[in-house]
This record gives C-alpha cells, sequence and structure tokens, in this order.
C-alpha cells in the first residue's frame, strides 16, 4: 500500500530521501507505526511536535491505512515538555538536560548558565538512552540515529556548530532566558554550589587570590572552589554577546 507523508518546516532539510512539494509516496509492504516510517526516511521521533492523519491528530503507534496523508510537523519553540501531548503523554516535571561527547563543549555552557545539564564523555549509546530515560532529561546531540532509540522520549539534535551558538539555540527552544541563574553550578561535575567562608579553605588558596578576594564558592560533590575572578569575567563578557546576536 502507498501512503503520502509531508514534512513540515525544519523537518525536511532531516529526511535522507528527495522530496517533492506534494509530499512522499511511501509503499509500506507490512503493519508498521507512523514512527517506524518517519524514522526509516531519516527524521528522528524526538523532532516531531505533531503528527496528523488525514487533518487528525495521531500517536507514533498510528498504523498507516492505504491512501491516507500523513502530515509530519517539527517541534518549534518555545517548546514545552511539561505539558502532556498525544505524542509524549508523560511530560517533565524539570527542565534538565544530557549531553552526548557531540556536544560536550555545549552541556558545559549550561551548567555555566545554571541549567541541570550531565555529561560524560565515557557513555556509549546505550547508556545515553537509558539515563535519558530513566532520570527524564532531554538528550542534546548531532546524532540522529542516536535520538531514534526507542528509549529515549525528549531530545533534541543540535543544528548550530559552535557551542557559543548551540546555547543560544537551546536557550530560544526551550525559552530558557527567563530562568538562567549562572555560576550556580559546578562547571565539572553539576552540582549546585554553596557558599563557603574564606577562612576555612584558605590554605588552598594562591597568595594573589588570598590577597584580592573575600567570596568563595564550592562545590559539595567534587571539592572544586570558585570565586570571582577574571575568568567569571569573560563568561559575563559571553553571555552579554549572546544578547546581541541575532537570527
Amino acid at each position: 500500500m502507498a501512503i503520502v507523508i509531508v514534512f513540515h518546516g525544519e523537518l525536511k532539510a532531516l529526511v535522507s530521501v528527495p522530496l517533492t512539494d506534494n509530499g512522499l509516496a511511501v509503499q509500506v509492504y507490512r503493519e508498521a507505526s507512523v514512527k517506524d516510517v518517519v524514522e526509516a526516511l531519516g527524521v528522528p521521533h524526538t523532532e516531531i511536535g505533531r503528527i496528523e492523519a488525514n487533518g487528525l491528530e495521531v500517536s507514533f503507534g498510528y498504523l498507516a491505512d492505504p491512501k491516507d496523508r500523513i502530515d509530519v510537523y517539527p517541534i518549534s519553540a518555545p517548546a514545552d515538555f511539561s505539558r502532556p501531548s498525544i505524542l509524549r503523554p508523560e511530560p517533565l516535571n524539570d527542565t534538565r538536560f544530557l549531553a552526548d561527547v557531540n556536544v560536550g563543549r555545549l552541556a558545559i555552557l549550561l551548567r555555566m548558565v545554571g541549567m541541570d545539564t550531565a555529561y560524560k564523555n565515557i557513555h556509549s549509546d546505550a547508556e545515553l538512552a537509558e539515563i535519558a530515560n530513566t532520570q527524564r532529561r532531554i538528550l542534546l546531540t548531532k546524532d540522529k540515529r542516536l535520538l531514534k532509540r526507542s528509549k529515549i522520549i525528549f531530545g533534541h539534535l543540535v543544528r548550530e556548530i559552535t557551542p557559543k551558538r548551540q546555547l543560544i539555540e537551546i536557550v530560544r527552544l526551550f525559552d530558557l532566558a527567563g530562568r538562567l541563574s549562572p555560576f550556580t553550578r559546578c562547571l565539572v561535575c553539576n552540582c549546585v554550589l554553596r557558599p563557603v567562608e574564606k577562612e576555612k579553605i584558605i590554605h588552598r588558596l594562591q597568595p594573589l587570590t588570598k590577597r584580592y578576594y573575600n567570596t568563595f564558592y564550592i562545590c559539595p560533590c567534587c571539592d572544586k572552589i570558585y570565586w570571582p575572578g577574571s575568568h567569571k569575567t569573560n563568561m559575563e563578557d559571553m553571555l552579554k554577546s549572546i544578547c546581541l546576536l541575532n537570527g
């Protein structure tokens, strides 16, 4: 049987076969869910915001009938995974991320702006899928095949190349601007920092740091110490520059 699938918006760029203005006529020779059919054409399910069959919204498990017209729409900003939908009936309570090795520097920037972002460069694809599922995190990656794993419910295929542009992409997509808390998380292990008295860590400080700084924070997980030095000024300048970028 043949069904017609029409991809909308930026999903068109993800399709692995040539597109026509009238959609793709796809031959289906067995009972297959619309999720399986769409992913076979190159589009991960995590990038899909809505699917319609003949004008009616359907789930990923919908089995297409002959002569169906299937419209597939992208997730558009602001993406809100806190509300249930037909495709994702169990919403997220919090916006928390998981990054793979392809976007490791993005993970550090997300921690820098205060977003809970799990990241280790040693995880396999299977481990990443399991973590995303059990910890209910949004997986960020540039790997389309990874996002097709069935265990991954929430994810995003990062389009931008540079880490700073990737940060802008994520902040805009998930409407995070009003929820950022810069410099509140450890860049190494993601834990929330806590204030620490200078006297308690003074033996660990370099002479110039002892002399010029009085405000300190410590990571309760890895014991790393932070203070508002030139590195923080550089990061602040970077965040200010993001606000001035267009497009």
